[in-house]
């Protein structure tokens, strides 16, 4: 092993535990931050590393390493960008946008070294050259697959498409077979060397990862897009044994396990199988009539007011947050108000569900942007046996993570999947602009109950009124 190469060893070794690190503190609120700074420290390091190695060996052209800085230099700053422009309400919008950037980039790496390989192939007899060839089908057929189905998923969180009465016909399962049985082939005669069967597979893959993402509803999204997320990380390893990138490998690695944990997390807070998420299709149009989907018959309205000065006499308020919150970006303004009732000497922690909002930790960055204090987050398995011993809960913009219908209704579609217990507090207090349903386009029971008042309106105006009333009553002044 010559100089170069051991020093891209050690650049790659260094990178790669960065990134680890990274990952690992992006589990939590409070290191988040700082642990996405250092993941992206540790790509621009390996960026560092491969040009170091190529000047060093000659390998390549200057003019070609001068593109990859450009390229870097170029990404970085539209990175930049997007990151300073994109609202929060549009945050799931983007992660999946950039799982679907991870698995073109993929894509065209596989289709660039297939078609202008830079490197000589492995002598007669090898099983490198079927290793080569095999990593560059599986790049190709799951970056197509992630490409597609990450922009259709980003269309339909943006409101550019809404899911087609037809694709919930069973129909489209035949669709869909054939895509795959399509793109097996191809896969096959690509490994076996016929060159031109490449673009039957990025076709084939591509209208594959339409047809499953197409008919998935909006309830799964989160589902759908840790899921991606997933498949951009396996095309981003496959495409590390195409140019033979051992950073790539593990990285990649690490984002499809990462993935794929978050995926089973994901569907176990929706009660749903992967299975039924992806071939099931929409959870709306799989309503069935229960015996809690008619109208609401016992609907107390309040003031805010009368809110105000419930909160006033509370000595312990749990806030659920849902998209609703996000939509009205009103999280600053909510941590005005919390900030009151904690200077008044009322304890506040904020319920978090699993699959609240339209992406994974969805809320916990809302609230983290927000300056909440990380103590404050609790995940439902630990705030739901604190719900009896609370006096008030705010519900804002969230819906069926609340519906006791998952839990006493088993003719209800959500029946069986774990929800936040928010009716067994003294009085909950529900935000909302009106009486539409959630996702699952099922009423909430929790409406019609005798503790639970509706306060409508925005979710930002409202608590902005919210802060008036608490100032008259001389909460926070304490």
């Amino acid at each position: 092993m010559n100089l170069p190469d051991i020093i891209k060893f050690v650049i790659d070794l260094l990178a790669v535990l960065l990134l680890a690190l990274g990952i690992k503190g992006l589990s939590k609120v409070r290191s988040a931050r700082e642990a996405n700074i250092l993941a992206a420290f540790a790509m621009l390091l390996s960026v560092v590393g491969l040009l170091s190695y190529y000047l060093g060996t000659s390998g390549i052209p200057a003019q070609s390493w001068a593109w990859i800085i450009f390229g870097s230099i170029v990404g970085s700053l539209l990175g930049t960008l997007l990151a300073k422009k994109v609202p929060m309400t549009s945050m799931p919008e983007t992660v999946a946008l950039f799982n679907g950037f991870g698995g073109m980039s993929s894509l065209l790496v596989a289709i660039g070294a297939f078609l202008f390989p830079f490197n000589e192939v492995a002598k007669a007899g090898s099983l490198e050259p079927f290793i080569n060839d095999a990593s560059i089908s599986v790049s190709i057929f799951v970056g197509a697959i992630t490409f597609s189905g990450s922009i259709v998923a980003m269309a339909k969180l943006q409101g550019w498409l809404s899911t087609p009465g037809w694709t919930q016909v069973k129909a489209r399962h035949f669709v869909n077979i054939v895509f795959g049985v399509t793109s097996l082939i191809s896969f096959i005669y690509l490994i076996s060397g016929n060159v031109s069967s490449i673009w039957l597979l990025v076709i084939a893959s591509t209208l594959l990862g339409i047809g499953v993402t197409l008919p998935i509803g909006g309830a799964d999204m989160p589902v759908v897009i840790s899921l991606l997320n997933s498949y951009s990380g396996i095309a981003a390893a496959a495409a590390g044994f195409v140019v033979d990138s051992q950073l790539l490998i593990v990285a990649g690695a690490m984002v499809g396990a990462a993935g794929l944990i978050l995926t089973q997390v994901m569907c176990k807070g929706m009660n749903r199988s992967l299975i039924s998420v992806l071939f099931g299709g929409s959870l709306s149009a799989q309503t069935t009539t229960s015996s809690g989907s008619g109208e609401y018959t016992n609907i107390t309205s309040c003031s805010v007011e009368e809110c105000a000065l419930t909160l006033e006499a509370a000595n312990r308020v749990i806030v659920v947050p849902g998209y609703g919150l996000a939509v009205a970006q009103a999280q600053h303004t909510l941590r005005e108000v919390t900030k009151k009732l904690e200077q008044n000497g009322i304890e506040v922690v904020y319920a978090i569900h699993p699959v609240a909002g339209r992406m994974p930790g969805h809320m916990n960055v809302l609230l983290a942007e927000a300056d909440v204090p990380y103590e404050q987050l609790k995940e439902m398995d630990v705030v739901n046996p604190e719900f009896p011993a609370t006096d008030v809960v705010l519900v804002l913009g969230a819906n069926d993570v609340v519906n006791p219908q998952a839990k006493n209704d088993k003719s209800s579609p959500l029946y069986g999947m774990p929800v936040l217990d928010v009716q067994e507090a003294r009085t909950v207090f529900v935000i909302k602009r009106g009486m539409s349903a959630g996702y699952s386009g099922i009423k909430n029971d929790l409406f019609d109950l005798p503790n639970t008042s509706m306060v409508f309106g925005d979710a930002k105006k409202v608590l902005s009124e919210l802060i008036g009333e608490l100032k008259d009553l001389g909460v926070g002044d304490k």
